[in-house]
């Protein structure tokens, strides 16, 4: 029988291609968005091997009310990808925009917390599972501009380890998966508020990671032995690396 994956914010980038891997590798998939089409177009693509789920995961009703529609016969779910999360704005904390804050942290907590709270104790029924959670080097690196999206992902990196702390005992694997630089996706174009020339040049000559390079990872981390966890896992493109820190001189 087929491995059941539910997979967040399935509709581009890392989630869209999570969802091709994972298809294209024998599982089957219920993955979740807010455009209907895309998710229709998954649907039409791959038949009885995707089941799509339309809500907004920022929304606790309709995140339960999506989730309690799941098919009985597919409700043990093997693995749960935290996918869905964004960046808004690059403005320093001062200037920054407030809705856009609580957007992030609607989206990349909150929503994040509330299926893992769903799909948990099903998880912890069966003793068996795993949890990948989508995290980012944001989460481990400050820069300017960064700041809640940042802090957002430190979120997701701690809530992992914790969850591995309350899974002491149980055979769940919990991952975070902490991408640097990755090109072709909508997340820059989102973060620009659809500034398409914006986007284009964080992305200019560089050689970046591709959603299908952290597609390949997922079901890599997946597909290890049960008794082995990778707590996280830190992907650059060989084009990134560390920066000096940055230090202020007086004006004489």
């Amino acid at each position: 029988m087929s491995k059941i994956a539910l997979v967040t914010g399935v509709t581009s980038g890392f989630g869209l291609a999570i969802t091709k891997t994972l298809i294209n590798n024998g599982y089957l998939v219920i993955g979740t968005g807010r455009r209907l089409p895309k998710l229709n177009e998954l649907k039409q693509q791959f038949q009885e091997k995707f089941i799509p789920l339309n809500f907004d995961i920022q929304n606790l009703p309709e995140t339960q009310q999506a989730f309690n529609s799941i098919p009985q016969e597919y409700q043990n779910i093997d693995l749960l990808v935290n996918n869905a999360g964004l960046a808004l704005g690059l403005e320093v904390a001062n200037k920054a925009n407030l809705d856009d804050w609580q957007n992030m942290v609607d989206t990349n907590i909150k929503g994040l917390m509330f299926m893992t709270r769903l799909v948990l104790p099903n998880m912890v029924e069966r003793n068996t599972g795993h949890i990948i959670n989508i995290g980012s080097i944001a989460g481990t690196y400050p820069y300017p501009g960064g700041n809640v999206y940042g802090a957002t992902k430190a979120f997701v990196k701690q809530f992992s380890l914790n969850l591995r702390a309350d899974l002491a005992g149980k055979n769940i694997r919990v991952s975070n998966v902490e991408p640097g630089l990755c090109g072709e996706t909508d997340f820059s174009l989102v973060r620009f508020k659809g500034d398409e020339q914006k986007a284009q040049n964080l992305y200019e000559n560089v050689n970046y990671i591709k959603p299908e390079d952290i597609a390949n990872i997922v079901l890599w981390l997946n597909q290890q032995p049960s008794h082995v966890n990778i707590n996280s896992i830190e992907i650059m493109p060989t084009a990134q690396t560390f920066s000096a820190l940055n230090v202020s001189k007086k004006n004489n």
